[in-house]
């Protein structure tokens, strides 16, 4: 099933990396700022890969409708930008499965609804993605995932058609822009997940339980 494949695409937040102590660290802050007590993270994980939208949510219960939200959102953005690697961390057994592919002469890279303004600094400061031949952000392009556009731009880097590429992601919106751009799908089920936790329900055509299990459904060198 995946023998023509020439490129592996991942998810970022909660595929690649585990930045969900980060992202709660900078809602929680907001709330201890403001006299409340500090939440835990394992509430803030499950929707670490919502970003903003979600850490928001869980530390006030508010949604971009309030009035107050624009203005939260980007008190969460101030405080995540000054501390977005302090916590976080690839996860194990990530660095294994990119060796191999490179190993295996593919390329790989990075789509992920993460605005630049914090994935160009988070990726250039771990090692990893020094060797990724394409990284595109939530703001890229003008649609995000679940739209499928993001995940054309990344094939096109890549110089690749997109049937070519397989796409990793932790969330329902990966596989829905993985499978509407023609691309093989993986659901990482260590990840975060977001609201809707029934991975079987996502359409993707595998699933894997840890990073290195990828390396067993891809051709061999």
């Amino acid at each position: 099933m995946l023998r023509d494949l020439r490129a592996v695409l991942f998810d970022l937040d909660g595929t690649l990396i585990d930045s969900a102590p980060d992202l709660g660290d900078a809602a929680d802050k907001m709330r201890t700022n403001r006299g409340l007590p500090s939440l835990p993270e394992s509430l803030y994980r499950p929707l670490a890969g919502a970003g903003a939208r979600g850490m928001l949510k869980v530390a006030f219960g508010i949604t971009p409708e309030h009035a107050d939200y624009e203005a939260m959102r980007e008190e969460f953005f101030v405080n995540y930008e000054r501390a977005m690697t302090v916590r976080t961390y690839v996860f194990e057994g990530v660095h294994q499965v990119i060796d191999a592919l490179r190993e295996r002469g593919m390329l790989w890279g990075v789509v992920t609804n993460k605005m630049a303004r914090f994935t160009d600094p988070l990726t250039q400061a771990l090692p990893l993605f020094e060797t990724a031949s394409a990284i595109v952000s939530g703001d890229t392009t003008p649609h995000a995932k679940p739209h499928p556009e993001p995940m054309f731009e990344a094939a096109r880097r890549l110089g690749l058609a997109p049937e070519l590429c397989l796409y990793v992601g932790d969330d329902e919106r990966d596989i829905v822009a993985g499978r509407a751009a023609g691309m093989r799908t993986v659901a990482a089920s260590y990840g975060y997940l977001g609201e809707k936790t029934q991975i079987g329900s996502w359409g993707a055509d595998l699933h894997i339980d840890s990073p290195l299990k990828l390396l067993q459904l891809l051709p061999q060198a």
